[in-house]
């Protein structure tokens, strides 16, 4: 009969061992679903409904306005004045021509501050795309 307890050097372990292995798939995974819905967190916004899908741009040729329920403007995330919106949008698009402002406002919001941001870009040649929710989402 033979001890496992008293093996030579020379044996290898033919298994692996696959625990560490589904502990740290496991930990991907968790930090995967936490980090998940904070990628694209924007303002809490009830976009209206209607209008298709936007077609593919890149990313660097996008600024994002959004307009709160209460008339509040964020630049990129960013709660500012729509003067320092105004000066963010020039400096913005002298650097980059190609640059598109991604409107997104509350749809019982005032339609004032939308038109305010619509004035300031068209004043300065900017181009303009308006967010809504898709058909059906809710």
């Amino acid at each position: 009969m033979r001890r496992f307890s008293q093996r030579s050097a020379l044996v290898t372990l033919s298994e692996i061992n696959i625990t560490p292995l589904l502990d740290l798939a496991f930990v991907l995974l968790i930090i995967f679903v936490i980090t998940t819905p904070l990628l694209e967190q924007g303002i809490n916004l009830k976009l209206p409904k209607g209008g298709a899908p936007a077609r593919p741009r890149d990313k660097r040729d996008i600024r994002t306005v959004e307009i709160n329920l209460k008339g509040a403007f964020f630049y990129n995330k960013l709660q500012l004045p729509l003067a320092q919106v105004e000066a963010n949008l020039i400096k913005d698009s002298q650097a980059n021509p190609n640059l598109v402002v991604d409107v997104r406002a509350d749809e019982n919001g005032r339609w004032k501050d939308v038109a305010a941001v619509m004035d300031c870009c068209q004043r300065h040649g900017i181009k303009v795309a308006f967010r809504t929710e898709p058909p059906g989402h809710k």
